[in-house]
């Protein structure tokens, strides 16, 4: 008999998007045992959840106006329990995969890149499709350092060891990781007999500096497209993308980076120190 596994404690609940913590994971924890019942996989949730994320697009650009706005805020919000869905389904079936992985992560960008193309056809200008695309590769790079500096963050906390460089979307998982090359003094500590003590209090001082990265959250974007689309300036959402969201990911970065030098610092290992092991490479020696 299936069993329903525990909140998944690899998320820290002091760094979580206040909205996925009060509203889309308990709605999606709520669905799990059912999904399990019925024998959904994670696969169709996730293919479940781009068809939202497409009738959401089909309200911001099709229905002017806060009408627009509210019902494509309510299809975005099924949308991000479909996402938070499909990986709770399959961890309690054992049925994680490669494949899985990327069929989420191709859903979730394609969510995007369609209420992107689907905004520049309602403005219809050649100004309105480079603002688009700019704002897009912007997103693209944000998103990527913002889970690459989650991924991190977890991994130090539980002082698991590095994943491998080459990644299932090798050019997002390089923008993700590239954060890692001045990381590995920190790294180097944490794989050293005081590991776990070091974990924590370095946990504790970047849990700020995560928070306010989480503005970068795929949530605060459906909220800033809704927001755009019920002042009537499509526009709107991708100069926040340029702008205000650009601003907290180069002032986030270095807030971190801040904090991995203090660590260090505190610790006794000094910025002068010669050689540095490979990232990842003590930590594998130490799991």
């Amino acid at each position: 008999m299936m069993t329903i596994p525990p909140p998944d404690g690899s998320r820290d609940r002091r760094i979580e998007d206040l909205s996925n913590l009060y509203v889309i994971h308990p709605v999606a924890r709520f669905l799990l045992p059912l999904a399990v019942r019925r024998g959904v996989s994670a696969n169709l949730v996730s293919v479940l959840g781009f068809g939202f994320g497409l009738l959401a697009m089909a309200a911001f650009v099709g229905l002017p106006g806060w009408r627009g706005a509210m019902l494509g805020l309510a299809f975005a919000a099924c949308w991000l329990v479909a996402d938070g869905l499909d990986g709770m389904i399959a961890r309690a079936t054992g049925t994680a995969s490669r494949t899985g992985r990327i069929l989420d992560g191709v859903c979730d960008h394609g969510v995007f890149i369609m209420i992107y193309v689907g905004l520049a056809l309602s403005i219809g200008t050649v100004a309105g499709w480079a603002l688009a695309i700019s704002a897009g590769m912007a997103h693209t790079v944000q998103s990527a350092l913002y889970e690459g500096e989650r991924s991190r963050f977890h991994r130090r906390l539980t002082l698991r060891p590095a994943p491998p460089r080459a990644g299932h979307v090798p050019l997002y998982d390089a923008v993700a990781t590239a954060a890692d090359r001045w990381g590995g003094r920190l790294d180097a500590l944490l794989a050293g007999p005081a590991g776990a003590g070091i974990a924590i209090d370095y946990a504790r001082c970047a849990v700020p500096s995560m928070r306010a990265m989480a503005l970068l959250s795929a949530n605060v974007r459906v909220a800033a497209i809704a927001l755009a689309v019920l002042v009537r300036t499509p526009a709107l959402f991708w100069w926040i993308e340029l702008v205000p969201l650009a601003l907290v990911t180069l002032a986030t970065m270095a807030w971190q980076r801040h904090v991995e030098r203090q660590v260090v610092d505190r610790f006794g290992i000094r910025a002068d120190t010669p050689a540095v092991p490979e990232m990842g490479v003590g930590l594998r020696r130490g799991a």
